[in-house]
C-alpha cells in the first residue's frame, strides 16, 4: 500500500509536498490536482480509524547472542483486525516484540 498517492489520477511518484504550519499540501505532478494530506491513522486492512498507538521494540545483538533493545517506535494497532495484539499490549504494558528476530549473517 502507498504512503500517498493522488486521489484523483492514482500517481505515487510524481507528487511534490509542501508543510506549512504542519499542514501538509500535496500538488501532482501528473494531473495537477492540489489537496491537503489526511494524517489521521488508518488500519491498513479495514480501513478504520479506530487505532491505538503502541510502543514496538527494534533488538540487535550487542554481545554474543544476546538481544538487547536498540530502539522503540510506534505502530497502529486496530481494535478489530489486531484486537489479540493489543489485548495483550495493554494487558502487559511493555513493547511489543518486533515482528523478526535478527540473523546473523553466513
Amino acid at each position: 500500500m502507498p504512503i500517498v498517492a493522488c486521489p484523483h489520477c492514482s500517481e505515487q511518484e510524481n507528487l511534490q509536498g509542501n508543510n506549512v504550519d504542519g499542514t501538509i499540501t500535496v500538488t501532482c505532478g501528473e494531473c495537477g490536482l492540489v489537496w491537503e494530506r489526511d494524517m489521521t491513522q488508518r488500519c491498513p486492512q479495514c480501513q478504520t480509524t479506530d487505532v491505538r498507538a503502541a510502543w514496538q521494540a527494534t533488538l540487535d545483538k550487542s554481545r554474543g547472542t544476546q538481544l538487547s533493545i536498540q530502539s522503540l517506535n510506534i505502530v497502529w494497532l486496530c481494535a478489530d483486525c489486531d484486537a489479540e495484539k493489543l489485548r495483550r499490549y495493554l494487558d502487559s504494558n511493555v513493547p511489543l516484540p518486533p515482528d523478526a528476530l535478527p540473523v546473523n549473517p553466513d
